[in-house]
């Protein structure tokens, strides 16, 4: 098993961290073999960005993601920029906030109304990318939501685990009823 994600949207989004923590719940609570990458354009914060996971049961061969089985999209800039590399039969979850991509038979489309009710739910932004990636996990089931976790524990500075933890809640709440 192989399995590509991608984080895209906007620099500054938190999408780099989100692979990261992605990355560490499947290598070290799910003894798979990763592989994360970034890209980010001149302009940084504010430009399309990209973060890529690889996760496998077997070592990855090759660095980068080219067919992309699960794509976020947090920003219109992004998605458009990336939908190309999604796999056909692939999964595209956008936040329809500000997203908006039309349905298509190359992909499954998830329309979550991520910033939305994150600010709603937590009173900032700042959690949009763990609530992304909670529901990422949900919606794919590449790893648990233990593992998901104890990674997010490890990886979000500390003070701020409950937080955290709380956001995956609200992205795992979110993709259980788009479904």
């Amino acid at each position: 098993m192989k399995y590509e994600v991608r984080f895209s949207g906007s620099g500054g989004q938190g999408i780099i961290l989100a692979s990261v923590i992605l990355g560490t719940a499947a290598a070290i609570y799910e003894n798979k073999e990763t592989v994360q990458s970034q890209a980010y354009g001149p302009e940084a914060r504010g430009g399309a960005s990209k973060a890529d996971v690889i996760i496998s049961d077997e070592p990855v061969g090759y660095p980068k993601a080219r067919e992309i089985d699960a794509m976020v999209c947090l920003s219109q800039k992004a998605a458009k920029k990336y939908i190309t590399s999604l796999k056909k039969g692939g999964i595209v979850i956008i936040d329809s906030d500000f997203v908006d991509i039309p349905e298509s038979k190359k992909y499954k489309l998830f329309k979550l109304p991520m910033s939305s009710t994150t600010l709603d739910k937590m009173g900032k932004l700042i959690a949009l990318n763990i609530v992304s990636l909670s529901a990422l996990v949900s919606i794919t089931k590449i790893i648990s939501h233990e593992a998901l976790e104890k990674a997010i524990t490890d990886s979000v500075p500390k003070g701020t685990e409950s937080f955290n933890i709380e956001a995956a809640l609200i992205g795992k709440t979110l993709a259980e009823t788009a479904k």
